[in-house]
C-alpha cells in the first residue's frame, strides 16, 4: 500500500514539475510577444491613441468591399511577390508567428478583447480547414494555402472624437475583422464568415513598414498601410453605430432606401461637428464684414467730427490747454 502511494505521489510530482516549466514557457513567450509590439512601437511609430478623458465621441462601424478602387490596395497581391502581400496574408502570418492576438467575433458583431476570447491560431486552422503541416519548429502552412484570396471584405470600427487637450478633431481606426466569402459544396453562392477582430493598437507599428500600392496609373505611388488607415483614405459605408439598442442601422430601418437615408444622415453629421467645432464659418465671415463695415463708418464718422471741431476751435480763438502761452506786454514810451 506505501508503494502505490509513493508511486502515485512521484507520478503526480512528475507531472507538476513537467507542468511548471509548461507554464513558463507560455508566460515567458506572451512577454515576448509583449516585448516585440513596444519595441515596433518605439521603431515605428503611430498615431497617438485616443485620450480616455474626451468630451465628445462616437464610435461608427463600416464595412470596406476590397473589390472597389479605394480599398483594392488591401487586397492585392493574393498571394505574396517578393516583399509584397496583401493585409491578411501579413495579418495571417502575425499571428501565426505569436506578434498579435487575435479575438472571436462574437454573434452579436460586436468586439471584446478580453483574455478569455483570444482566438489560439491552431483552432482557428482547424475551424476553417486550412491545411497546415507539423514540424519540429512548429507549424508550417505555404504562401498558396493562406485563404487571402478569399477575404474579400473588412469590419472596421472607427472613433470620431473630440480632444480638448489639443482642441483637434480625429477620427481613429479601432478594431478590424477580415471577412472571409467562402462557397459551399454545392455552389450556391458564398457565404460571408467574419473571422476575427485585431487590435488597430497592436497590429499599426507593423503596418507602419508594410508598403502598398495606391494607384492604377503610377505603379511607384506607395504608403504604408498604417499611413492608409491614419488617413482615412479607405472607403466603406456604415452598416452600425454604438447605440443603447445596440441596433445595426437594417434593424432600424424600415428598408433599404431608410438604411442609405440614415448612412447620409451620420456623415453629414460627423461633418457637421468638425466644420462647426468653432462655429459656423459662413456666420462666423458675415459678422467679421459686418463688424468690418460698422469700423469703417465708425471711423469716417469720428474723423468727420473730428474735423469740424478743429475747425470751431480755429475759428473762435480756442487754444488748447496743453498749448503754450504767449503774452505780450506793451511799453509805455
Amino acid at each position: 500500500m506505501k508503494k502505490i502511494f509513493i508511486i502515485i505521489l512521484l507520478v503526480s510530482l512528475a507531472g507538476v514539475s513537467k507542468a511548471q516549466p509548461m507554464a513558463r514557457r507560455v508566460q515567458a513567450q506572451q512577454q515576448n510577444v509583449h516585448k516585440m509590439t513596444e519595441r515596433a512601437k518605439i521603431m515605428f511609430p503611430t498615431m497617438a491613441s485616443m485620450p480616455e478623458d474626451v468630451v465628445w465621441r462616437r464610435d461608427i462601424y463600416r464595412k470596406l468591399n476590397l473589390m472597389e478602387d479605394a480599398n483594392a490596395g488591401l487586397y492585392y497581391p493574393v498571394e505574396p511577390v517578393g516583399n509584397q502581400m496583401n493585409l491578411f496574408t501579413y495579418i495571417f502570418k502575425l499571428m501565426m508567428r505569436g506578434n498579435i492576438h487575435v479575438y472571436e467575433y462574437r454573434l452579436d458583431g460586436n468586439e471584446s478583447f478580453d483574455e478569455t476570447a483570444r482566438v489560439k491560431p491552431k483552432d482557428f486552422l482547424d475551424n476553417y480547414h486550412i491545411y497546415y503541416e507539423k514540424k519540429d519548429r512548429g507549424v508550417f502552412i505555404d504562401n498558396s494555402d493562406i485563404p487571402s484570396k478569399e477575404v474579400k471584405a473588412y469590419y472596421l470600427k472607427e472613433c470620431a472624437y473630440y480632444d480638448q487637450n489639443t482642441s483637434t478633431f480625429h477620427r481613429k481606426v479601432m478594431a478590424l475583422c477580415p471577412i472571409m466569402y467562402r462557397e459551399d459544396d454545392f455552389g450556391d453562392g458564398a457565404t460571408a464568415y467574419p473571422l476575427f477582430w485585431i487590435k488597430y493598437d497592436d497590429l499599426a507599428p507593423y503596418l507602419a513598414k508594410q508598403q502598398m500600392m495606391t494607384s492604377n496609373l503610377n505603379n511607384a505611388a506607395v504608403m504604408s498601410i498604417d499611413d492608409y488607415f491614419t488617413l482615412n483614405l479607405y472607403d466603406g459605408k456604415i452598416y452600425k453605430t454604438t447605440n443603447m439598442l445596440g441596433k445595426t442601422l437594417a434593424q432600424d430601418g424600415s428598408g433599404d432606401t431608410a438604411v442609405v437615408a440614415q448612412q447620409k444622415k451620420i456623415e453629414q453629421e460627423l461633418i457637421d461637428f468638425e466644420k462647426n467645432i468653432w462655429g459656423d464659418k459662413t456666420k462666423r465671415d458675415s459678422i467679421e464684414r459686418v463688424n468690418g463695415w460698422d469700423n469703417k463708418i465708425k471711423s469716417q464718422a469720428n474723423r468727420r467730427t473730428y474735423t469740424r471741431v478743429r475747425n470751431r476751435r480755429a475759428t473762435s480763438g480756442f487754444t488748447s490747454p496743453k498749448a503754450a502761452r504767449v503774452t505780450v506786454r506793451r511799453e509805455r514810451h
